[in-house]
């Protein structure tokens, strides 16, 4: 009812053309199934539940603005119209779409302060191993023979393939014989695919033959004799962000962060933290890659085509690096916010000796000074050195000095830095985090967890609804619209007559004598 009421929908059908072809036009509204995508990711319902609700529901049909005999669609078509999401960029189009809408609506603003954080995201399929992923491998590619060209399994399906393949894989957590079965499994792989390249030479293969095609190159190898064997660590053993885990979602990757492990997706949430405002979801991004680093560049790129970038802009320590602080003050004009590493010298990690920071750099004579009054010229810069500059004390300097053991334990001291502007960045955000009006401009970061357990609880996108990272990043962002609305919707309007709790008697008592009390964390300092 918000949404219709405050914003008059949230598309329009004008905002979908371009994705249609010009000599047929869809028999069902664009806009309206946009908007039934998104209820349904608000409700957490399924595509049978969300197409009944547009049959039945009163308030379904006034979102939609439908009239009430409206017979409404089949459950399908739901599915249809996610797939076409899921092309090209599109799904980041709708996110563009409902923020220009909220734009409009005086309810979102450029250059404020926004934050982002990570979560990992558990593919839609199950956790395989070896002998279980090559073997599942193996059922798909025939199963998609057997509907696709059965006339191909002739002559080479015998009972013992049936017992192998006849039925999903499911292994105890010690199978008997699993080097032997391996092996089987691998023999049988290569001659199916063979069989398709005799049979149907120059014809692609389907999804499953390919992906069992990419997961016989990855686990097993030729020797010198011909015999086909499973790869060993000596063969060498493809990276694990390379393998794939599963014939079903060839994109889900092994990810390994700190003490947490998974098969799936990186989803980066960013939304808005200014003072006395509803947050909202700015950007929502779904990669296969670990590094957060990686991502902040397309974020700060979407952000910038939405006319939606932020002044300050915070972020934990694993979006930050020297680099990727410059790049975002010359490229957007935008102030990150957020721990740089710290010096991991031994000098700093022991804290006994002379760390860099202890050294003195004259950049204009290129020069440095050691804690001792020694000077070194020896500077050593870009390209040589690159990324650091490397200045190198003499021997006959060092040698001497009564502090040497303090300082290094070889002959002589190196110093590296980077160069001027990136060193001065680094010196700088590392000096402001001991600031006391950083650190509590910092603590609002904080917030965005609260977030992102919004949409992997309350949402159910901890663990994906579909396969590939297009249609998870589908899923994601029609979440993120959801959450926008339902916090949007969920404000007092103008001129309510609705007040907070008083305070009870006993905690008037402890503020009229100045004693402290817990708030909650809504009211929170």
């Amino acid at each position: 009812m918000w949404v219709r009421d405050r914003l008059d929908g949230l598309w329009r059908d004008e905002d979908f053309e371009a994705w249609y072809p010009r000599d047929g036009r869809p028999g069902l509204s664009p806009a309206q199934l946009a908007t039934v995508c998104v209820l349904q990711f608000l409700l957490n319902l399924s595509d049978r539940q969300a197409a009944e609700a547009v049959r039945c529901r009163i308030d379904f049909k006034y979102a939609l603005a439908l009239e009430l005999d409206d017979p409404g669609f089949r459950h399908s078509v739901l599915g249809d119209f996610r797939d076409r999401l899921a092309k090209e960029d599109r799904a980041d189009q709708l996110l563009d779409l409902a923020l220009e809408r909220l734009k409009a609506a005086d309810l979102v603003k450029a250059r404020g302060r926004q934050r982002t954080d990570s979560t990992h995201i558990l593919a839609a399929a199950r956790e395989l191993t070896r002998l279980e992923l090559v073997l599942e491998a193996v059922r798909a590619a025939v199963e998609e023979l057997a509907r696709t060209a059965p006339e191909l399994l002739d002559g080479l399906v015998t009972a013992e393939w049936g017992e192998r393949y006849g039925r999903p894989v499911r292994m105890c957590s010690q199978p008997s014989h699993p080097a032997t079965r391996l092996t089987q499994a691998g023999t049988d792989a290569a001659d199916l695919l063979t069989r398709f390249q005799q049979l149907r030479p120059g014809r692609v293969p389907g999804p499953q033959l390919q992906a069992l095609r990419q997961i016989m190159v990855q686990q097993f190898v030729v020797d010198a004799r011909g015999r086909l064997r499973p790869r060993r660590e000596k063969d060498g053993q493809p990276p694990a962000g390379l393998q794939i885990r599963s014939p079903y979602d060839l994109q889900a990757r092994f990810v390994l962060r700190g003490n947490t492990r998974w098969t799936g997706y990186l989803a980066h949430v960013t939304e808005t933290c200014d003072d006395n405002s509803v947050n909202v979801i700015t950007d929502v991004a779904t990669l296969v890659s670990s590094g957060d680093s990686r991502a902040l560049p397309g974020i700060h790129a979407r952000l910038k085509q939405r006319r939606l970038l932020p002044a300050e802009h915070l972020v934990d320590g694993g979006y930050t690096s020297t680099a990727g602080f410059d790049a975002a003050s010359r490229a957007h004009k935008v102030t990150l916010v957020g721990p740089l590493p710290a010096n991991s010298s031994r000098q700093r990690e022991t804290d006994n000796g002379f760390a860099r920071e202890n050294f003195i750099i004259d950049f204009d004579r290129r020069e440095v000074t050691c804690p001792n009054g020694k000077v070194s010229g020896n500077w050593n810069e870009l390209p040589a050195m690159a990324p650091y500059t490397v200045v190198r004390f003499d021997k006959r300097q060092c040698q001497p000095c009564p502090e040497r053991s303090s300082c290094t334990r070889g002959a002589a001291r190196t110093v590296n830095f980077l160069p001027r502007h990136l060193h001065e960045i680094q010196a700088r955000n590392r000096t402001d985090q001991q600031d006391l009006q950083w650190k509590r401009l910092y603590a609002s970061r904080s917030g965005v967890e609260g977030t992102v357990h919004e949409l992997v609880s309350g949402h159910r996108a901890r663990r994906c609804r579909y396969h590939g990272t297009a249609k998870t990043h589908v899923q994601h962002v029609l979440t993120a619209i959801a959450i926008n609305i339902e916090r949007l919707s969920g404000q007092e309007p103008e001129g309510s007559t609705y007040r907070p709790r008083q305070p009870t008697a006993f905690q008037q008592y402890l503020d009229a004598h100045g004693l402290p009390r817990p708030l909650w964390w809504r009211q929170g300092k």
